[in-house]
């Protein structure tokens, strides 16, 4: 993708169902968990790389024993920073005594059966420790410590907040985060409570009562009472001090969850090939999390998979197909090619079938597979021509045309080289631009002169900001005629409200194309009306708000808008005409058929909070006020 945007969180969650002398015994080390945490969090550090943090619980430990261990780092590489600092630990820790579990566990953190990591990618805020996973809220009853990290953001913190205000606590701040954990928390304690009542009349004494609170403990009924007011994507992980943990995902299945379980371990993951590389298990022993359920794990090893909310139409993030997650699950890398194909016949009429004249090519680095798809797409229409030449002109072919005909390939070349040593200098704005123009080289001497067209597929446009101020400029030094930017993703109209970082209207050029096609026209009127009913719907009930942003774009065909975008990525200074293609949302939806999650170009939010958080979005757009709606 050519304009970085931060996005989604990674969360990665492994509970050992043996005694740690099984893993000492049968691989050789008790700190079994820890490498393979290591490896489900390396192979998702495209998730994050803000921040990362992990936690540990201990199974039967003695009162007086610490048995929650946390660690979190904003380092420069964080994974590393994290697991140097716990190994570095172990590093004077003689064979015997590695070997003796029990004196491990009483005398060194981080050797606990439940193992929880997390990799952020901060959707606002600052890279602090304090906004880093897991959470931990702590008491001196096992039962009622709360640990807990995931990917999600909430549309309702307003609400949410109140809620917790109105049962009488007073949060430390208003944040998604901060705000689940406190929701969760609150009902692990009135699960507590009412154990502890029922129990305590039928004459058991406390240290009696502390471990009927364990057995007894409904997690699923906690995490129903928690959630049911929720209104985001999320993909949630936690631990209860005594050591029941959770997997927990949204009714609309917005964020991906994968689990694994067998005799040894139970493995939940972000993405699926993590867990496919960590344990060298097949895809087909993977599941999918399904939407509003939890996969819960209590302290003796129970496991169960329980429906906690009512599941909705299955709307999972579309994005992730097309660039966050890392291509090496199968599905996603077919469906990364299927998106490339299914763009061909508009790019082929937009060179006007001539292959001889036009060269193919991708922006590093993730375009890559949609780039296969779409020379799969050339290859499949000129295999056909051919055909259809040959079945037409028949023996009134020469040898010559003959021999030319058949010798026609595709032009494919790699134009453009991503230089990624230049994007960690490039920090301040006055010489951003400079900067920027050197992040991209190109191979030179690719192109003919002046008759070429070229084209090149992106992941997504989402600012223009990269294409306008490098790519198109860097192109144009090879001399093409045109050059054709094609976008693998619809155009994005409105903004993401559960884990992307893309909150401000401004910011898409779809949306300037649109205002300035409006202002063209004499419509300004529109704007005014949209403004006026997107702030009345700020006060209204939730269940009654609509996307009025949709009446913008509703005036303009795609193809009208794709011209505009291509006027306004255009570098006033370069020769070459330029040309914007985008997928059509039914190709997406082709391409991705099992992730219906389209709401950034469609506006179609699947939950009550996208609706107010576009109209919001707008309200401070049209009011300049440059501040996230969420």
């Amino acid at each position: 993708m050519s304009d970085i945007i931060k996005h989604e969180c990674g969360i990665a969650f492994i509970r050992l169902l043996q005694p740690l002398s099984y893993y000492q015994e049968k691989y050789g080390t008790p700190l079994y968990g820890l490498h393979k945490l290591y490896i489900l969090m390396e192979k998702q550090h495209n998730r994050g790389q803000d921040g990362a943090g992990i936690a540990t619980i201990k199974l039967n430990t003695k009162p007086g024993s610490r048995y929650i261990s946390r660690h979190r780092s904003v380092a420069q590489q964080p994974i590393k920073d994290i697991f140097s600092y716990i190994f570095n630990r172990f590093k004077d820790v003689s064979p015997k005594e590695m070997a003796n579990i029990e004196w491990l566990k009483d005398n060194y953190a981080f050797t606990g059966e439940l193992l929880m990591g997390h990799l952020r990618y901060g959707t606002h805020g600052k890279n602090s420790i304090e906004a880093t996973h897991p959470f931990l809220r702590q008491n001196n009853w096992k039962t009622r410590n709360v640990v807990l990290a995931g990917n999600f953001n909430m549309t309702n913190v307003d609400e949410l907040f109140d809620q917790l205000v109105e049962l009488g606590q007073h949060p430390k701040e208003k944040a998604d985060t901060v705000t689940v954990l406190e929701k969760i928390g609150h009902f692990v304690d009135v699960e507590n409570q009412e154990i502890f009542d029922h129990y305590k009349t039928q004459g058991y004494d406390n240290r009696q009562l502390s471990d009927i609170i364990a057995d007894k403990m409904d997690i699923p009924k906690i995490l129903h009472r928690s959630a049911k007011d929720f209104d985001g994507g999320y993909a949630m992980m936690g631990f209860i001090g005594h050591g029941d943990a959770f997997i927990f995902r949204d009714p609309n299945g917005i964020r991906p969850t994968f689990y694994y379980k067998d005799e040894e371990v139970v493995v939940a993951a972000s993405e699926r090939p993590a867990i496919q590389t960590a344990f060298n298990v097949p895809l087909e022993k993977i599941q999918e999390l399904d939407p509003g359920h939890a996969l819960t794990i209590k302290h003796d090893g129970k496991i169960r998979l329980d429906q906690v909310l009512e599941p909705r139409t299955k709307t999972a993030c579309t994005f992730e197909r097309i660039y966050f997650s890392r291509g090496n699950d199968i599905d996603i890398y077919e469906e990364r090619k299927a998106l490339g194909y299914h763009l061909t016949p508009r790019i082929l009429k937009a060179v006007d079938h001539n292959l001889k004249n036009t060269v193919f090519s991708f922006i590093p680095n993730t375009a890559e597979v949609a780039f296969y798809g779409m020379v799969k797409g050339v290859e499949d229409w000129l295999n056909q021509h051919k055909k259809d030449t040959i079945r037409q002109q028949g023996n009134h072919l020469s040898d010559a045309a003959l021999e030319r005909l058949l010798s026609l390939r595709p032009r494919v070349e790699k134009i453009a080289i991503k230089d990624v040593k230049m994007r960690t200098f490039i920090t301040e704005d006055n010489a951003r631009d400079e900067l920027v123009a050197h992040v991209y080289d190109i191979t030179y001497g690719s192109i003919q002169r002046n008759e070429d067209t070229l084209v090149v597929i992106d992941d997504s446009i989402v600012r223009g900001t990269t294409l306008q101020r490098s790519i198109l400029s860097i192109l144009d030094r090879l001399g093409p005629k045109k050059i054709i930017v094609v976008s693998s993703a619809p155009q994005i109209r409105y903004p993401d409200c559960y884990g992307i970082d893309m909150s401000k209207l401004g910011d898409f050029v779809a949306f300037r194309a649109a205002i300035a096609l409006t202002k063209e026209r004499d419509n300004e009127a529109l704007l005014q009306d949209v403004y006026h009913d997107a702030k009345a719907s700020l006060s209204a009930p939730i269940s009654e708000v609509k996307n009025h942003v949709k009446r913008i774009y509703d005036q303009f065909s795609d193809e009208e808008l794709s011209r505009k975008i291509a006027e306004i990525i255009r570098p006033k200074h370069i020769f070459s005409e330029v040309e914007v293609i985008y997928q059509t949302l039914e190709g997406l939806h082709h391409s991705c058929p099992h992730h219906k999650g389209d709401w950034y170009f469609s506006g179609h939010f699947p939950t009550p909070g996208g609706n107010k958080v576009v109209n919001k979005a707008f309200v401070y757009y049209m009011e300049g006020r440059n501040e996230r709606a969420y």
